[in-house]
């Protein structure tokens, strides 16, 4: 998305969500600053506690930006990042890498 960013991840045994938030924040602030921009204030988090749970949140990152009608639901959206892992399972249920015209409406 173009003003936000929605991100899956896996914390080990000892991980804590603002360390790895602080690891990713880190190094992109330079970076983000250098072109005028900077963070919002705080983050969203939500915890995922079954693996019910992951199918709607991998639909819903999915399916932003081709709800907000950034992208024709017919193109694959460039920025869509999936672990090879993940995309093994995920994928197969998409239409090509693109959401089928259902899920849309």
């Amino acid at each position: 998305m173009p003003d936000h960013l929605h991100i899956v991840i896996t914390l080990g045994a000892d991980g804590r969500l603002a360390e790895c938030i602080r690891c990713l924040k880190g190094p992109l602030t330079p970076l983000l600053r250098a072109h005028g921009l900077q963070w919002q204030e705080g983050f969203y988090d939500h915890r995922l506690r079954s693996e019910g749970e992951l199918l709607p949140t991998f639909l819903y990152i999915f399916l932003n930006p081709y709800r907000a009608k950034l992208i024709d639901p017919t193109q694959k959206w460039p920025w869509y990042e999936c672990a090879p892992d993940d995309w093994n399972w995920f994928g197969g249920l998409t239409n090509e890498a693109t959401p089928f015209p259902e899920w849309l409406r």
